[in-house]
């Protein structure tokens, strides 16, 4: 028998197949189109998803390699809103993690509520891409749409829904709605009644690995299983590529170098930062975990490859010390920065150029810049009590052997790079796996994350970087102010 993990993301869906030693036997992605109808706007049909997921599916069970199905997980995009009718039918297109419409929505959270507000009922404070203000929009703009809404959902559970005919959700993903009370692990009445919706409309919340029902008699029918395979909850993107990496227990971490870089912490009870220089989210162990986002880490590598210099990105960089050690300093703030910042008005910039920069220096000085925004969030993480002894490295920035050493040595832990395929499908699968198999998931994490290769700090190394970090911690504040309204 196997697994199915299905992972929702923006651009495709990815469903892994694994057998019952965990082996990823077959991987299907199937694109979709995002539209952008206006500046800002990101929106996506639903039923796209589905007609991937189906098409996805089909290939899978007739696949020389499938010999039955147990049960299917899922792992998906954050944020968005899907809003159905009382019918079950989606209301309007859905409104992704990356729109940014509801600027003036999330200023009236974190002002006529108020941060310590938010704080207090969430855990968190208000992003324009978290599901209330889109919900406030919505409400505003769309009064009549807004009506008819009788059930809210995040994108994978959508997709739940049509496998299982149930409204579910799990707590990591809950976690990014700014409707959950994180710390209680409910839905907040006092967020439900600002944003004008009621808590029968908000999905059952549940753990990660639970099952909430099983695979709908048509689709059965339709993929040829003799036995419906059971239904478990899943969990959000970074929480379920946690998962994959085997990072569910505190002192682990997990850092996602991708367009944007995420560093993940779990955590054994809740805990908060009074700036809200993290997120404060549920994790998929059945524990919490708090979360920095660097909204621009391997992007500032491409767009200084191909926007600025229109090399390959392959391009391999000098070893060399008088290049490795430069007096330059990178700002990596291209979209401006979410974690710890909070600063939506700051912009990336290099410092200490002179005649004799060269471009070598200048990529080097992006991946310390990326490698001091992370360790920021570390530090917050830190004076919050937490202690991170090593971390695993994913992402299309962990291609770099360099960069992957240098991070080592400015946060001075250990870095390991998983061996074969990881991420939120994988991670969704091994959450169907340990439900079916009646194992904690933090077990079945552990047991199956394997590593090809481990960095570890550079003694020799350290001082330089420390130097180099405790200058960089002073640029910010010092051009704050230069940034406002720029």
């Amino acid at each position: 028998m196997g697994y199915v993990g299905i992972d929702l993301g923006t651009s495709a869906v990815k469903i892994s197949y694994i057998d019952e030693e965990a082996r990823i036997l077959l991987s299907i992605t199937k694109d979709y189109p995002i539209c952008y109808p206006e500046e800002g706007w990101a929106e996506q049909n639903p039923e796209d998803w589905w007609d991937a997921i189906r098409q996805g599916m089909q290939e899978i069970v007739d696949a020389e390699v499938f010999t039955g199905l147990d049960a299917i997980g899922f792992g998906g995009q954050m944020h968005g809103l899907v809003a159905l009718d009382v019918r079950g039918e989606v209301i309007r297109p859905a409104i992704l993690w990356n729109d940014t419409r509801t600027a003036k929505e999330t200023a009236i959270l974190n002002t006529e509520l108020g941060k310590e507000v938010l704080l207090k009922e969430t855990g968190n404070i208000a992003y324009a891409g978290f599901t209330a203000p889109k919900l406030l929009w919505m409400r505003t703009h769309e009064p009549e749409r807004f009506a008819k809404i009788e059930h809210i959902l995040l994108p994978k559970d959508y997709i739940l829904y049509r496998l299982s005919g149930e409204f579910s959700t799990d707590y990591s993903d809950a976690s990014g709605t700014l409707l959950l009370n994180v710390a209680q692990r409910k839905w907040s009445k006092r967020m439900c009644d600002f944003c004008g919706v009621r808590p029968s409309q908000l999905p059952t919340l549940h753990e990660s690995g639970d099952c909430v029902g099983k695979l709908r008699d048509e689709w059965c029918t339709l993929w040829g299983l003799d036995k419906a395979p059971d239904i478990v909850a899943g969990a959000g993107d970074n929480a379920a590529a946690a998962v994959s990496v085997g990072v569910v227990e505190e002192g682990d971490c997990n850092i996602s170098l991708g367009t944007s870089g995420t560093i993940f912490m779990p955590t054994n009870r809740f805990l908060q930062d009074e700036h809200a220089s993290l997120h404060a989210f549920a994790d998929a162990a059945g524990k919490f975990h708090l979360m920095g986002c660097t909204l621009s880490a391997a992007s500032c590598y491409k767009w200084w490859m191909g926007n600025v210099l229109q090399r390959p990105e392959n391009t391999s960089l000098s070893t060399e010390e008088s290049v490795r050690h430069h007096p330059l300093y990178f700002m990596p703030y291209l979209m401006g920065e979410r974690s710890p910042l909070n600063d939506e008005d700051v912009r990336a910039g290099f410092l200490g150029l002179s005649s004799r920069s060269n471009w070598e220096q200048m990529i080097y000085a992006i991946y310390e810049g990326v490698a001091f925004s992370l360790r920021d969030c570390m530090a917050v993480a830190k004076n919050m009590g937490v202690t991170v002894n090593k971390a695993s490295i994913v992402g299309g920035g962990a291609q770099s052997r360099i960069w992957c050493q240098m991070i080592a040595n400015v946060l001075q832990i250990p870095i390991a790079k998983p061996a074969g395929e990881c991420g939120p499908g994988y991670g969704a699968a091994l959450l169907a796996m340990a439900h079916k198999k009646g194992r904690s998931v933090r077990e079945v994490a552990k047991q199956y994350a394997t590593f090809e290769e481990i960095f570890t700090p550079q003694p020799e190394e350290i001082p330089y970087y420390e130097e180099k970090y405790r200058k960089f911690s002073q640029l910010y504040p010092l051009l704050k102010d230069f940034y406002k309204g720029l």
